[in-house]
């Protein structure tokens, strides 16, 4: 039986990958880099400031802020919800200025 239908393999290492989701172009490429990067810079020092806070002044971490809650508690899911919002803003970007750079070619 011979029916085998092609669209149904596994890729190959040699066949080109194609997503129908294609976000990032080469043309965009820099600029979403250099938003990561930004993104990045950002966070990491919201969480060094987090960790420097555990180590060096634990007994802050201890104040109550918000609800019953400590700090420690507040601003770690602060931290996540940044996280979050800042993989939001990238995605976001990212697929504007991947559209807008396909719109103009």
């Amino acid at each position: 039986m011979s029916d085998h239908d092609p669209a149904l393999s596994a890729p190959t290492p040699d066949s080109p990958v194609e997503s129908a989701s294609q976000t990032v172009t080469s043309a965009s490429a820099p600029k979403a880099s250099r938003l990561g990067l930004v993104l990045f810079v950002v966070y990491l020092l919201l969480y060094g400031g987090f960790v420097l806070l555990n180590a060096f002044d634990a007994e802050t971490m201890e104040t109550i802020v918000f609800a019953g809650l400590n700090l420690a508690i507040v601003y770690g899911f602060g931290l996540i919800l940044v996280a979050i919002g800042m993989s939001l803003i990238y995605g976001l970007k990212t697929v504007d200025e991947a559209a807008a750079t396909e719109a103009s070619e």
